[in-house]
């Protein structure tokens, strides 16, 4: 039987079991991603337990619990575990993030639970050349105001590296200032969130990018691979100093991108109106879907 006291916390001593867990059975959505977990631990609390050559996920917030589906060989008598344990520990959702192939298999299992879309989790997939080069109408007032920073600012883009990351921590000070991040309860996580990635940036495996706009780190960008096939950028911060920063830290790491992923994965909207706009203008390729189960769909089965 599968018990909630199995699961350890996620913490960096785990990184070379994700690591080689994820080698085998590439996560589609990036909340399920080691470096994601670690550095959001601090607001989720995430843990894990390997079973069967599974890894099952939790995560804790404001005390309430919910579970991801098993990611490894598909086995029927641990998905019934876990509805089990859903049911026993988690709150009124208490199986989340469960993806399109995760949903065919349970359907097929358990044809009369209902899978409820999460919009607000679904994430954002982009042709990394559309980012990059911002082709046809649809892009063209991207491209103007995009153009208008670079004449006007001078921009500087380099690699994110131990020599700037002073820098950058000055920056990311002065932007959770001009943001107010200790008076909003979820930019101050965000605050912290994103400081742990830049503290452990080597030892995660990230990548980066930084702009300078005349000489002053103006905005970054930290990205890492999700799949062979898609990066995904995990934090995108500007300072409004030069109006049109953020779209030139979003084409920079396109171009660099470039070549090696055919997406790039820009993580959901968290049903932020004003965000999920900002997605839309550019033109997502498409989304990566999930799912949640409630517990009174469960309750009758287990």
């Amino acid at each position: 039987m599968l018990k909630f006291s199995h699961f350890k916390p996620v913490t960096m001593g785990e990184k070379d079991l994700f690591s080689a867990h994820y080698a085998r059975f590439p996560p589609v959505h990036s909340d399920n991603l080691f470096s994601n977990m670690v550095c959001w631990n601090h607001f989720a609390h995430y843990s894990y337990v390997e079973k069967k050559g599974c890894l099952i996920i939790s995560s804790t917030i404001n005390g309430k619990t919910s579970f991801r589906p098993p990611t490894g060989p598909r086995d029927p008598d641990l998905l019934h575990d876990l509805l089990v344990l859903a049911v026993r520990e988690g709150d009124e959702n208490p199986l989340v993030l469960v993806d399109q192939e995760s949903c065919e298999w349970i359907r097929s299992l358990y044809p009369g639970v209902p899978l409820h879309p999460d919009r607000n989790y679904w994430e954002y997939v982009y042709l990394t050349s559309d980012l990059a080069h911002l082709p046809g109408q649809k892009y063209q007032n991207i491209r103007r105001q995009l153009n208008r920073f670079r004449s006007r600012c001078h921009p500087e883009v380099e690699e994110i590296s131990r020599e700037n990351i002073p820098d950058i921590r000055a920056f990311l000070l002065e932007w959770c200032e001009w943001k107010q991040c200790d008076e909003h309860p979820f930019l101050s996580y965000e605050k912290d969130a994103v400081m742990f990635a830049i503290d452990h940036f080597h030892d995660l495996g990230l990548s980066g990018l930084v702009i300078r706009a005349e000489e002053k780190v103006g905005a970054i960008a930290v990205f890492e691979e999700l799949n062979a096939g898609t990066a995904v950028v995990h934090f995108e911060k500007g300072l409004p100093d030069c109006e049109g920063i953020y779209k030139a830290i979003n084409a920079e790491t396109a171009l660099y991108l470039e070549g090696r992923y055919t997406y790039i994965n820009r993580e959901s909207d968290m049903g932020v109106a004003g965000l999920r706009e900002a997605k839309m203008r550019y033109h997502p390729h498409h989304m990566v879907e999930v799912f949640s189960v409630r517990k009174e769909d469960l309750v009758p089965l287990v």
